[in-house]
C-alpha cells in the first residue's frame, strides 16, 4: 500500500475520480481517495485496506468495487452513501489516497502529478471527525484513548456489524 498526500482544486468531482480511476488501471492498481479532514492517521488507512483485502479474500464483501469497499472500511459504515461523505469534494480539497495492488510506485507517482503537493494526512478536522463517526464527549472522557484511537476502533468494528 502506498499513501499519497495534497491538495487538489476539484471542478467536478465525477471527473476526478475517473482520472484516479485512471491512474489505476494504466498500472493494475486500486486508487481510492479521501478528503483528508476524515482522516485521522496512515493506521487509520492501514487498517482499512487491510480489513478490506481480508473481506475480498473471504468472498465476504459489501461492495463490488475494491476501492470502495476500502472507503466503507475507511468510514466504518455499510452503507456507500454515508461513507461516501468521506470522499473527496467539489472545490479546493485536501487529498489522501491509498493505492493498493499492481505498481503501487508507478501508480503513487502518477497520482502525485493530479495533486500539489502538501501534508495533509494528520491534519483532519476533529469536530468533523467526531460529528462523522460518532464520538461523543462521553466516549472520549471514559477511556485513555484519543479520537484517532476512537476512529480507528470503529474501522475494526466494521467486520463484526457485518
Amino acid at each position: 500500500m502506498r499513501v499519497v498526500e495534497g491538495r487538489a482544486e476539484i471542478p467536478d468531482v465525477g471527473a476526478f475520480v475517473a482520472e484516479l480511476d485512471a491512474v489505476g488501471e494504466r498500472h493494475g492498481a486500486t486508487v481510492q481517495a479521501f478528503d483528508a479532514r476524515y482522516v485521522v492517521d496512515r493506521a487509520h488507512l492501514e487498517r482499512a485496506v487491510a480489513l478490506a483485502d481480508r473481506a475480498r479474500e473471504r468472498d465476504d464483501t459489501i461492495a463490488d468495487d475494491f476501492g470502495v469497499e476500502i472507503l466503507l472500511y475507511a468510514a466504518g459504515r455499510r452503507q456507500i452513501n454515508r461513507a461516501l461523505e468521506m470522499g473527496v469534494s467539489e472545490g479546493e480539497c485536501p487529498v489522501v489516497a491509498v493505492v493498493v495492488g499492481g505498481d503501487e510506485a508507478g501508480a503513487a507517482d502518477d497520482l502525485r502529478t493530479h495533486l500539489e503537493p502538501a501534508d495533509v494526512l494528520g491534519t483532519y478536522d476533529p469536530e468533523r471527525v467526531r460529528s462523522f463517526f460518532g464520538v461523543t464527549d462521553t466516549e472520549l472522557e471514559a477511556t485513555d484513548g484519543s479520537l484517532a484511537d476512537a476512529v480507528r476502533e470503529r474501522v475494526a468494528l466494521l467486520p463484526v456489524e457485518k
